[in-house]
């Protein structure tokens, strides 16, 4: 993997620079050990203090995804080097449950990006339509994946919901575990794992009917579907956590923002951003 050094990196090492975008310290002693570190097509190692507009290699990774591809196209909303952002369509799994499975959205993205490795950052439930990061890269997989949990990755969601008057802001912090009663079911549970969910923003769009913009901290299954459910206010299409008898759930994820690692350009993508 390449990466150019960025302003901000300017005069750090290359240990520092990956130190600080958290890739976690097993990889850092891999990259040591390794001895293909180059700056500029020349030898170098990790303490090599590098300036702005330096091209870093670091060693190549062998591993590749196991999904299939499915000959199928994924929609590419933003791509770059090192990942990309994709929509999954209604309906469609995040991965497969089973490695001969072909049919989801890693094995389309697979497909379309002719990548080795493409592995994916967070998921969706399979009636969620949005935007999803996927890493082209183990070592970005690693760094995006701890920005995830850091919060650094901002992932703003839309659902509808029915009510008579907008719903004010508010943070729903409430443990979420699994249902003993319904084997595919989430559930608030104080033996559960936290989450918390943040409604940042309200609108009505019809009469009874209000548009919420979310925003998660935390990304247990289902959780925004709990959550909404556990106040009163079910996501309209809701088979799982309403009364509601189709699938077609309101929801979706709407927006990610998330300062590049490599290019620390500050990253949003939309679906306004599909043509």
């Amino acid at each position: 993997m390449k990466f150019t050094v960025a302003e901000p990196f300017h005069n750090m090492t290359i240990r520092d620079i990956l130190k600080s975008l958290k890739l976690p310290k097993k990889e850092l002693h891999f990259l040591n050990m390794s001895k293909a570190i180059q700056v500029n097509q020349q030898p170098s190692q990790l303490n090599a203090i590098v300036k702005e507009g330096d091209i870093v290699s670091l060693p190549e990774n062998d591993i590749e995804s196991q999904y299939l591809p499915s000959y199928r196209y994924a929609t590419i909303v933003y791509e770059d080097e090192y990942l990309a952002v994709v929509l999954k369509p209604k309906g469609v799994k995040t991965h497969p449950n089973d490695l001969k499975e072909s049919n989801t959205l890693m094995n389309h993205v697979r497909y379309t990006l002719n990548c080795p490795y493409v592995e994916p950052i967070h998921r969706l439930d399979q009636e969620t339509v949005g935007l999803l990061i996927v890493a082209k890269d183990p070592i970005v997989k690693k760094i995006l994946d701890r920005m995830l949990e850091d919060n650094e990755i901002h992932r703003i969601y839309r659902a509808q919901v029915r009510s008579l008057l907008p719903i004010k802001p508010q943070t729903i912090d409430m443990p979420i575990g699994k249902d003993k009663f319904h084997p595919n079911r989430r559930r608030v549970s104080p033996t559960g794992q936290r989450a918390i969910t943040h409604i940042i923003d309200s609108k009505m769009i019809e009469e009874g009917i209000c548009e919420l913009k979310i925003k998660l901290d935390t990304g247990r299954t289902h959780q925004i579907r709990v959550h909404l459910a556990e106040i009163g206010h079910p996501v309209i299409g809701d088979p799982l956590y309403s009364d509601s008898k189709l699938r077609q759930l309101q929801l979706e994820s709407y927006m990610i923002q998330f300062k590049h690692p490599f290019t620390q350009q500050d990253v949003t993508v939309s679906l306004d951003d599909i043509k």
